[in-house]
């Protein structure tokens, strides 16, 4: 049933239109809005994926957004969709940004007021404009980022193998629709349904699509020194209303965070939610929140200060909304700090790995990681079933090095973005150091993994003792009495990241014939696993 004030979607119209660049191109747009009335403040979203998709794999139709009052245009990109042009990516959206807002706000149907929304690819075209641009009214970009290395494609220097291939996979299928092969499309679409992307995807992409972005960035990462894009946000836009969404298992969170801190640091006071959400699957009240935050800023629509909280966080333990411990005073954070403690078993017997609160680092660890039986990926943010799992059948293998506290005695609170600070090196010139953060069930002794890390060393690098950090994904949890916190250690973590083959000047990619085996060493004297603050 509708509100009283809703529009029912019967009496909503849709439309396309074309908009011409200043260098010919059309791009072409779908255009809803209620059948009477008007005219209505704009809500805008650019993206590459097809304009009668309108991301509804998160979003909710237009329909509901133009039901609600508003003008809804989703664009398709340059190069995209129905749109003229080669796409390039993001470079080639800062000038169609600017034209497309000039544009939308003279339409007949726009009162004037403009807000955009969108995530991932369409997260970011929010953000790009060129210099002088007047911003929009308020912004909603999320689950993105502006760093193509740690926030689009890398952790710890390693490639996104899973996500990468299957997204670029994915563009060269629009591609081949554009283009109209058939046979092209059939089997860029098999190779994800048979998962043999996993192992010749990079072949897949260089035979369709050599210059595509997932292509680009796997090229990239494999660099001795790699030169990554960072794109720059205008300052102005920066300061406008801005509704951030990010969830605990998107690879983009850490986007989504460095982003909330450019906003303040550039005077803004932007809004952001952390949910219980990978990249395509969201909590339920989303679209209600992005509903609220339009109508306050397009609308002038009063809201209660309760209703608001600038920033909101979910707790994977206790499933409920709450706001970041974070947010208080010095005297009430409690210092979270653990050493790794082994007498050299901890890759065999579970109990002989510890880590501990007050006893400082000591003992020596080896891993040995094998590319023909890689240490699979699991949960997290970056597998291909991406969440919390019970990952006990992976830390009963004899690759996985394990550090376990003793059980909590009582309640105990873990927010903030967790690091690993370890001595290491390996017998081969190069290595991959994968680490995940679990809780230990009381009862169940299941093993509930709730955060994972990345780190490659290439070259040279490898072979010295070094103390090298691993950054995990951001997490907000309680441990209860009688459980335990656990880190895990690997070589590996197939295939969420590809293989180390362990050679100066070779790809990282599937186990491949030329991968070797590589032994790591690990000095736990100076080990330390601690948090960063959220914001």
């Amino acid at each position: 049933m509708c509100a009283k004030t809703d529009i029912p979607t019967n009496s909503i119209k849709w439309r396309d239109a074309s908009l011409r660049l200043n260098d010919g191109i059309e791009l072409i747009s779908r255009i809803w809005h209620p059948i009477n009335g008007g005219p209505w403040p704009a809500l805008l979203m650019r993206q590459p994926y097809g304009k009668a998709i309108a991301s509804t794999i998160t979003y909710s139709h237009p329909n509901w957004w133009a039901s609600k009052g508003y003008l809804v245009i989703v664009q398709d990109v340059r190069g995209q969709g129905d749109s003229q042009g080669e796409f390039k990516g993001f470079k080639q959206e800062a000038s169609d940004t600017t034209q497309t807002h000039r544009w939308v706000r003279s339409l007949a149907e726009c009162n004037g007021k403009l807000g955009t929304y969108g995530f991932s690819y369409q997260g970011l075209t929010q953000l790009l404009a060129d210099p002088e641009t007047p911003p929009p009214d308020c912004l909603a970009p999320a689950m993105t980022g502006f760093d193509e290395c740690s926030h689009w494609s890398c952790d710890g220097g390693a490639y996104w193998w899973h996500l990468g291939i299957a997204w670029g996979i994915q563009l060269a299928a629009l591609k081949a629709r554009r283009e109209g092969k058939a046979a092209v499309w059939t089997e860029l679409r098999n190779s994800l349904l048979d998962k043999s992307y996993l192992q010749d995807g990079v072949k897949i992409l260089e035979k369709f699509d050599p210059q595509g972005m997932a292509l680009k960035w796997l090229k990239e990462s494999n660099n001795t020194k790699p030169s990554w894009p960072i794109h720059a946000p205008l300052q102005s836009w920066l300061r406008q209303p801005m509704l951030l969404i990010g969830g605990w298992w998107d690879p983009h969170l850490k986007g989504i965070l460095d982003l909330y801190k450019l906003s303040k640091k550039a005077g803004g006071d932007p809004e952001i939610h952390i949910g219980p959400a990978t990249h395509l699957q969201w909590w339920d009240d989303a679209n209600k929140t992005h509903l609220r935050f339009f109508d306050q800023h397009l609308k002038n629509k009063f809201i209660q200060k309760d209703v608001i909280t600038k920033q909101k966080i979910w707790n994977i333990a206790s499933k409920s909304w709450q706001i970041p411990k974070n947010c208080l005073t010095e005297s009430q954070k409690l210092k979270k700090e653990w050493s790794l403690l082994s007498s050299g078993l901890a890759c065999i017997n579970n109990s002989d790995g510890v880590l501990n609160a007050n006893k400082p680092g000591q003992g020596a660890v080896t891993i040995v990681h094998d590319p023909w039986r890689p240490v699979p990926a699991k949960g997290g943010h970056l597998s291909p079933k991406p969440g919390l799992t019970n990952r006990s059948e992976i830390d009963a293998r004899s690759d996985v090095a394990k550090f376990t506290s003793s059980e909590f005695m009582n309640h105990f609170y873990l927010e903030g973005i967790p690091f690993l600070l370890i001595n290491v090196y390996s017998d081969k010139e190069g290595f991959d150091l994968c680490g995940a953060l679990s809780i230990v069930e009381k009862y169940t002794q299941n093993i509930i993994q709730i955060s994972t890390g990345f780190l490659r060393i290439k070259g040279q690098d490898a072979l010295i003792p070094s103390l090298h950090r691993i950054t995990f994904q951001p997490l907000c949890t309680d441990i209860e009495p009688g459980q335990k916190l656990r880190l895990s250690l690997s070589g590996a973590a197939w295939p969420a990241i590809g293989i180390n083959p362990g050679k100066t000047g070779s790809k990282f990619q599937a186990p491949d014939i030329s991968s070797d085996v590589v032994t790591l060493n690990l000095n736990l004297k100076k080990a330390k696993l601690a948090l960063d603050p959220l914001f």
